[in-house]
């Protein structure tokens, strides 16, 4: 059945009919829209989705408990032009592609702190470091957003908020392959002050990482995170957060002599501490913040066969002081304005100590009237590496009426070469930043919560100046006549372009349903390179999330089912090495034992589809998980 699924065409015509249904639902007089969508990722700073031409789509706390379990990419997956790979089971390297673009162009915010591995070759962020105790909202901005984010907003800004609301509850799971997990958060609000805290604990025996293997490759992580909330007099405040993550991840690796991937006793361990403070005012028409934040990440590597010490170890750091603000200068007109200066570190045994700084300055401003939107911006950035970049985007929206609007988008975006490719052995100090200029436009109706979403969203993308590293082999001429064994080099381009359809609705008082369809097609572009026209690696050009929810008659109960398909990708960038496509259902139901006691439990790759995500890496079988959760 699911072979049939993803086989050429039908993933696409399937993927249709689902939507084609909901089209029609959505075409109803009916429509309800629910509380106002507040955004962050669009301007910086909090202001209505209706206020923004942008592509935002954004997943609550209420879909996010439902989902169930400690695996973050299951509710990442349900947002459009999103395709995931990881090198094994969880904990393991997650990479997520929004649109077709490289992970590491995406910048990634955990509670407003930019978490790139300043020590990682490319800079970005695993995903899989991260389990979702706590988070009470996930916003995705699908394009590029340098005008206010800068740097590694590329592709985009996955903003990621745990929550500070009063209460709390407590979670256990157990099942698959011998999976513990157990998380909590708790919130109190005292006069002026609001504290809130999260934690989970995850530990599994796990899957071989070598789809090859035998050998079970285990987890175990825990994480732990504080705010603070502190409301002053004359509409000031004071707010701060802390999170520590701590995992130890048994990883596959290729020994000798054949050097091919599996099983080996091989482990990570990681550390990620991140913190911020920030200061606010809010008034009648300026709302500021100042803001420190930092992000320290450090990683070892384990072989027991070499000895008991690390074969290899990082450290990477990165603070930020930032000044946002918003002035509202007239009725329906205002000024988004900050500036920002960020220094960053690494440090590996191979390459010592190495440092970096920016500094920037940006500005946007907004103009509502009536039934339009229309907002433009530009930023500066300074570096000493790379040099001086503007960066400009502008987006407007325009009111049809009965919740149907238009919205259109500009954005420019880049990312600036990282630590390990400008000042490793094998870097380049004469790196230039990867650029990309991109569009959007669609029409929608309400967003993706309210009880009746429909859009649609064309979108192109073309990036230059992209970074890939390039053999010194048989030559000794440039930048190789100092790094014999390799180096890194602006050699790329590329384009991405493409569909997405979303459709969700409330079809009775109990049962709702939503899909989110996207067909994106990433290609090589760089003229004379033996892969021009060549797909991207790691970028199937159809995937559908789909799921639907009923409230069963019987009191307390509910059922739900989650599909997540795609088609065939490659995983190389000569395309000779093919990923088939596959799709995975999950299904799940919840009862509710009065107001505070829930069960819950799924049944994970319901066909025990034999699929992979990356080449030669293993993913998991079918598997059941029961749960409990007390509400506090």
């Amino acid at each position: 059945m699911s072979g049939k699924f993803v086989h050429g065409g039908g993933i696409l015509r399937k993927s249709l009919t689902i939507i084609s249904v909901l089209l029609m639902l959505a075409g109803s007089d009916a429509y309800a829209a629910g509380d106002t969508e507040i955004t962050i990722v669009a301007s910086g700073a909090l202001s209505p989705l209706e206020q923004t031409g942008l592509p935002v789509a954004v997943i609550g706390a209420e879909e996010i408990e439902r989902v169930q379990g400690g695996d973050i990419t299951h509710v990442l997956q349900r947002l459009p032009g999103v395709s995931l790979s990881r090198n094994g089971g969880m904990g393991s390297f997650t990479g997520m592609r929004v649109r077709g673009a490289n992970a590491e162009q995406l910048l990634v915010l955990v509670d407003g702190i930019r978490i790139a591995d300043t020590a990682a070759p490319t800079g970005g962020f695993d995903l899989g470091a991260l389990l979702p105790a706590g988070v009470r909202k996930v916003e995705l901005l699908r394009g590029a957003n340098s005008t206010i984010w800068g740097s590694d907003a590329m592709a985009g800004v996955l903003a990621i908020e745990t929550g500070m609301e009063e209460g709390g509850n407590v979670s256990a799971e157990y099942g698959g392959p011998d999976t513990r997990e157990i998380q909590g958060s708790v919130g109190a609000s005292s006069g002026r002050l609001d504290l809130a805290l999260d934690a989970a604990f995850l530990e599994s025996e796990g899957i071989s990482s070598a789809a090859s293997g035998s050998e079970p490759d285990g987890l175990r992580q825990w994480q732990a995170g504080l705010r603070a909330g502190l409301r002053l007099k004359s509409g000031w405040s004071l707010r701060g957060t802390l999170r520590h993550i701590d995992a130890r991840v048994e990883l596959d690796g290729f020994p000798a002599p054949v050097f091919v991937l599996s099983d080996t006793a091989e482990y990570q361990e990681a550390r990620h501490t991140l913190g911020s403070m920030a200061a606010e005012y809010g008034g009648e028409r300026l709302r500021v913040r100042a803001i420190w934040s930092r992000a320290a990440i450090a990683r070892e590597n384990h072989d027991p066969a070499a000895g008991a010490s690390p074969i290899f170890s990082s450290r990477g750091r990165e603070d930020r002081a930032q000044l946002r603000g918003r002035w509202t200068v007239a009725s329906g007109l205002q000024l988004h304005f900050g500036g920002e200066r960020g220094w960053s570190r690494m440090e590996t045994p191979f390459d010592g100590e190495r440092r970096s700084s920016t500094s920037a300055a940006y500005g946007q401003l907004g103009l509502t009237r009536r039934t339009l939107t229309v907002n433009a911006g530009l930023r500066f950035e300074d570096h000493p590496g790379f040099g001086k970049v503007w960066t400009f985007g502008g987006d407007g929206a325009l009111d049809l009426g009965g919740g149907w609007r238009l919205r259109a988008s500009y954005g420019e975006g880049f990312k600036a070469p990282s630590l390990f490719q400008l000042h490793s052995d094998f870097g380049n100090p004469a790196l230039r930043a990867e650029r990309s200029r991109g569009f959007d436009a669609g029409v929608e109706l309400g967003s993706r919560n309210d009880l009746r979403h429909f859009a649609v969203s064309v979108f192109r993308r073309d990036s230059t100046d992209l970074i890939d590293f390039v053999s010194c082999f048989g030559t000794s001429e440039g930048i190789c006549a100092l790094r014999p064994g390799g180096a890194y080099e602006n050699v790329g381009e590329a384009r991405a372009e493409g569909v997405e359809v979303e459709a969700g609705m409330r079809l009775t008082n109990r049962l709702r349903a939503q899909a989110a369809y996207s067909y994106v097609a990433a290609e090589n572009r760089t003229t004379g390179a033996a892969g021009f026209g060549k797909d991207l690696a790691r970028r199937p050009r159809h995937a559908l999330s789909a799921s639907a929810d009923w409230e069963v008659p019987l009191e307390g109960l509910s059922v739900g089912a989650d599909l997540r398909a795609v088609s065939a990708s490659y995983d190389d960038a000569a395309n000779d090495v093919r990923i088939g496509g596959h799709a995975v259902l999950t299904l799940r139901a919840a009862l509710a034992l009065g107001e505070r006691v829930d069960l819950f439990g799924r049944v994970e790759n319901v066909w025990n589809e034999s699929y992979q995500t990356a080449a030669g890496y293993g993913t998991y079988g079918r598997g059941a998980y029961l749960g409990a959760r007390v509400r506090l």
